[in-house]
């Protein structure tokens, strides 16, 4: 299986690609060794769910679609279908593709790859960045909004072209979380304030280094008279 690395711009993506062709049709098998390794990590998390869940009693689990599928019926009782979970993971990172065109097996994933990638960011633009609903009156504050929003995305793929330059690997919802955990308190000592950091945890130290920016120290004094 050959590989490719393909890069537009700041995306860089790293994959596994193999022509087959199966009845005079071109198909495009794709391995993605990171995405592979996550189907795997999340699989097991399943699992050991499952495994604690099934100690309390199975009932409840039915309805979960996500538990479910790792479910089989034992008469009335439910037990983990451990054969199809390992029967799954074959699957893991793989995608096939099947194209009509006369490219190379690698620009077939690699396009693919770039498009996937297009309508996950308008996706991100209309739900996390809530372009939507509009709530305005005028057309100036309507394209005010619109404007905010996909500078917002702008601003989010640049930290994250940046991350990616420094081989930092972050979910967005982790950095969210942290970032918002970091925080800073005032308090007057003595005829002195002082400005009190918070810990940095989980990925702000590495979204700070990938923003250039410097943390402040965990504890600065500032003057009295100082406005905020």
């Amino acid at each position: 299986m050959g590989g490719v690395e393909g890069s537009t711009h700041a995306w860089k993506i790293r994959l596994k690609v193999k022509e087959v062709i199966v009845d005079d049709r071109r198909y495009v098998v794709c391995v993605n060794e990171d995405q592979a390794k996550k189907d795997a990590a999340d699989r097991s998390a399943i699992i050991s769910a499952l495994e604690e869940r099934l100690k309390e009693g199975d009932k409840s689990l039915v309805g979960n679609k996500r538990f479910r599928r790792y479910l089989a019926s034992v008469g009335e009782r439910f037990r983990i279908d451990y054969d199809k979970a390992k029967a799954e993971s074959r699957f893991d990172g793989k995608w096939i593709l099947r194209t009509n065109t006369s490219i190379g097996a690698a620009e077939v994933a690699l396009k693919y790859k770039q498009l996937w990638i297009v309508e996950q960011l308008f996706r991100s633009a209309k739900t996390l960045l809530s372009t939507r609903p509009v709530y305005h009156k005028y057309d100036r504050t309507i394209r005010g909004h619109v404007f905010c929003s996909f500078l917002a995305l702008v601003l989010r793929r640049a930290l994250q072209e940046r991350l990616e330059a420094k081989e930092a690997s972050c979910e967005w919802a982790d950095i969210e979380q942290d970032l918002d955990s970091l925080t800073e308190v005032e308090l007057e000592h003595a005829g002195k304030r002082f400005i009190l950091r918070s810990q940095p945890k989980g990925t702000c130290s590495a979204v700070f280094r990938a923003a250039g920016v410097a943390l402040p120290p965990n504890i600065r004094s500032v003057p009295l008279d100082l406005k905020q």
